[in-house]
């Protein structure tokens, strides 16, 4: 049997056990047996090529994937934010290749990757879905891309990602495990626990844990905590933009609404877009910015004066010594204090160090030895 018949056996045992207290370490056990099964048939595709892969080296300040089906306007939303001219088409599979470019916003280069149309079972690796979604998870932000048609594909979207260990808007499981030599197994938590300590124990031990201290710091199902397990787990945050709305009929609106709310989207979070009228662009670009969470620093440049045309662009809570990495070159040994005016500043010309957190729209000014 191999691990594809093994993976589906599985599965299937998962699917048609009943879930309650007494079956729970059981599911438990095979959960965790099942994402140590899939972590191998990964590594196993990975190493023999996998099909040749879709390799896009990362460019910017950021990297953004367009996920979304077949002709649901990937291709054309990109040529109206970019520079990129993708292939376009009314039929499916019209964008043949991750097709790259750059949206520049608010001084900020953002690489927006137009990603192969998924089709239903990517994941298990049809029509080269698993090299298309390895792209995605190289992303620091994801755009579920749906025709305000068809918004059931949202589903199958999240199921696809699922599926390859994306984690779409969550943040990791806090779990740790310290290996020690002996006395087995031992459970501390910060919370009360919904599962009970032997199928925390058993889900453990499944993953070849003899002798361990494990702590929880958060409630955790056993899906959380089989993946604070695992290594190949990627946290990724994500927006959800709805194209075509142009074709629609004012009234519709309400059964658009109902129908993102029983997917638990907010309307008022979802962004509406007609990529084909360029409409509603605007508000999805400063929604990729703020999701992304970066924020614009201005350098005072010796004898320049301040840059104010190309900001460095660093993440939200960047420290002064960071920022400083990012500029490289030599200027963290010859560093002495940093000068800033703004935001996170408490007067103008505050002197800091190393570890002061920037704002956005900050100035900062570096002093260096010579």
């Amino acid at each position: 049997m191999g691990l594809e018949d093994e993976i589906e056996e599985i599965e299937d045992e998962i699917a048609n056990t009943p879930y309650n207290k007494s079956t729970e370490a059981h599911i438990g056990r095979l959960k965790s047996k099942l994402a140590e099964k899939k972590e191998k048939l990964e590594t196993q595709q990975s190493g023999s090529g996998g099909g040749g892969g879709y390799s896009v080296e990362k460019h910017g300040d950021a990297t953004v994937a367009l996920v979304g089906f077949p002709s649901v306007g990937k291709s054309s939303l990109l040529n109206s934010l970019t520079n990129a001219e993708s292939e376009t088409g009314s039929y499916e599979f019209t964008t043949l290749d991750v097709n790259p470019g750059m949206l520049n916003h608010r001084g900020a280069n953002i690489q927006l990757l137009d990603v192969p149309g998924l089709i239903e079972g990517a994941a298990a690796g049809k029509g080269g879905g698993q090299q298309v979604l390895a792209v995605v998870r190289n992303a620091d932000l994801i755009i579920y891309m749906l025709s305000v048609f068809e918004l059931e594909q949202y589903d199958r979207l999240q199921e696809e990602l699922y599926d390859i260990n994306i984690r779409v808007d969550q943040e990791p499981p806090k779990v740790t495990v310290r290996p020690k030599i002996k006395d087995g197994i031992k459970i501390t938590s910060s919370t009360e626990q919904d599962l009970d300590e032997d199928t925390i124990k058993q889900v453990i031990r499944e993953h070849g844990y003899v002798n361990a201290v494990v702590n929880l710091q958060e409630n955790v199902t056993i899906d959380r905590l089989v993946d604070g397990l695992m290594d190949n787990r990627e946290y990724i945050p994500s927006i959800t933009c709805v194209n075509k709305v142009d074709l629609i009929d004012p009234d519709y609106k309400e059964t658009v609404d109902e129908q993102l709310r029983e997917r638990d989207l907010d309307p008022e979070e979802v962004t509406f877009i007609s990529a084909e009228e360029e409409k509603g662009l605007d508000v999805l670009k400063d929604r990729i910015w703020e999701r992304l969470g970066l924020i614009r620093v201005y350098m005072d440049k010796p004898g320049r004066g301040i840059d104010w045309e190309e900001p460095l662009v660093i993440e939200q809570g960047t420290t002064v010594g960071e920022a400083i990495g990012k500029l490289g070159g030599e200027m963290e040994e010859r560093f002495r204090f940093a000068r800033v005016t703004g935001p996170s500043a408490a007067h103008d010309q505050q002197q800091v160090g190393k570890d002061h957190v920037l704002e956005d729209e900050d100035v900062l000014k570096l002093i260096l030895r010579r």
